[in-house]
């Protein structure tokens, strides 16, 4: 039997086959429609950009090259994206290689742009800038008496570069205080990423920024003072204070250092599939030992993928204040001429899946920054001892409080300071929690021994 396919069957077909088609074509021409829209738009605003490179050849005051308008229309551009894109010039990019590897030429202060004031994120340790008082979020507003407002950043600091010896004289606003200024002797910057010291059987680790130096230098660190100590060492202090960043590498492998396993940081770019995660590798330099990481509002960038790590996976204790808030990568992407740009690709998050990006790290203890001063005894600390005809007051001697005029030690130096003070105080409380509970576990064991006895 021959079976008959019915006319109407086939044009219903046809005419859906046609209306598929029909909607795919309407697609791909509003597509190419839009796409034609934005390239004409772009054409249109190449030409803006032409007409006003011209007029300012033709018209402007001065005669200015073309290498100075273009390089300045591309560093107005990648400004204008955020704070920490922006175009290197070949000299610029030069010192930048120079800054990762220790050292470098200037005042000694890492900076940023904020709402177009430039911003202090923090002044490097033994550098001018820190010896002459410059604080963490000083505002720069002036430089040898002239105001720098509407200045871009490379601009900003050029003028605060200088040969090695010259004076420059720097305008700053703290706290919405009244202007004041700071005068800077410059200097060739060497960065000394890392130092330690011990305090009361607790090892006490300053990082002053991440270059290609800092894992080396903190695992040798550790190591002396591990030797020093030996079974005395009760646990590590680790000071990210006023670190304002560096080599993501150097942050990821401190982190490590701590960590046996978990991830430490991931990234992610524009596109889904334009991420990465990092995990910790077995091995804890301080064999599992309490930990104290000191933060504070100069802490940023890669100190802050530092603290995020070893404070989420519950390694360590964050005290201090909130970090800084950078939690956004930049790629530094060479360009013909040897010159470079930096521009933000993608935001950090720490392993709790958490932006660090303007909301930074916050501690687990706040304590504000201050120095308590060692002063003699007053009247108000008398106690029994103080007291004239005292009981068992004959052996001893009176001793004569005469701080004021000893030179302090550089522990002593240290332990002025409340936040490293408070750090000390945990760690030594920590240890005695842990021994007083070590000794009740054995006081029962040997308890239950006695009744099995009995």
């Amino acid at each position: 039997m021959i079976k008959r396919i019915s006319i109407f069957n086939i044009n219903k077909k046809i005419n859906i086959f046609f209306a598929f088609f029909l909607v795919i074509n309407i697609c791909l021409i509003e597509q190419n429609l839009a796409s034609a829209q934005n390239r004409q738009e772009t054409y249109k605003q190449l030409n803006l950009f032409g007409d006003v490179f011209q007029r300012v050849q033709e018209q402007y005051v001065e005669e200015v090259t073309d290498k100075k308008l273009i390089e300045a229309a591309i560093s107005g551009m990648l400004q204008s994206l955020d704070p920490h894109s922006s175009y290197l010039s070949p000299e610029s990019y030069k010192d930048m290689q120079v800054k990762t590897k220790g050292k470098f030429g200037g005042l000694g202060i890492e900076i940023t742009m904020e709402d177009g004031v430039v911003k202090v994120v923090s002044p490097i340790d033994d550098t001018p800038a820190a010896k002459a008082g410059m604080k963490s979020g000083d505002l720069i507003i002036g430089i040898n008496g002239e105001s720098i407002r509407g200045l871009s950043i490379n601009d900003a600091v050029s003028q605060l570069r200088g040969p090695v010896g010259s004076k420059v004289v720097i305008t700053v606003v703290r706290d919405k205080k009244d202007p004041f200024e700071i005068e800077i002797i410059r200097d060739v910057i060497k960065i000394r990423s890392v130092r330690h010291n011990i305090i009361k059987n607790i090892g006490y680790v300053r990082l002053t920024t991440f270059s290609d130096t800092t894992t080396a230098g903190l695992k040798k660190s550790v190591e002396e003072i591990k030797k020093e100590l030996g079974k005395k060492f009760q646990g590590l202090i680790l000071d990210l204070r006023n670190n304002p960043g560096g080599l993501l590498n150097q942050s990821i492998s401190v982190a490590d250092s701590f960590l046996h396993q978990g991830e430490i940081v991931s990234t992610q770019g524009r596109k889904d599939d334009d991420s990465s995660r990092i995990f910790a590798k077995k091995g804890d330099i301080i064999d599992g030992k309490p930990m104290i990481v000191l933060i504070n509002s100069g802490s940023a960038s890669a100190s802050e993928i530092v603290a995020g790590a070893l404070k989420d996976h519950s390694r360590a204790i964050i005290v201090g204040t909130r970090s800084f808030g950078k939690g956004s990568v930049q790629s530094i992407i060479p360009l013909a001429g040897n010159g470079a740009m930096r521009l933000t690709t993608a935001r950090y998050y720490t392993p709790s899946g958490i932006s660090i990006q303007a909301k930074g790290i916050e501690p687990d203890i706040v304590v504000e920054a201050g120095i308590t001063e060692f002063t003699s005894e007053t009247s108000e600390n008398r106690r029994e001892e103080n007291l004239r005809g005292a009981l068992d007051k004959k052996d001893q001697e009176t001793k004569k409080d005469n701080v004021d005029q000893l030179e302090l030690t550089p522990v002593e130096k240290l332990l002025q300071d409340d936040q490293i003070s408070r750090a000390v105080d945990l760690i030594r409380g920590i240890n005695l929690f842990s021994n007083k509970k070590r000794i009740i576990s054995t006081a029962e064991i040997v308890k239950k021994q006695i009744r099995k006895k009995n």
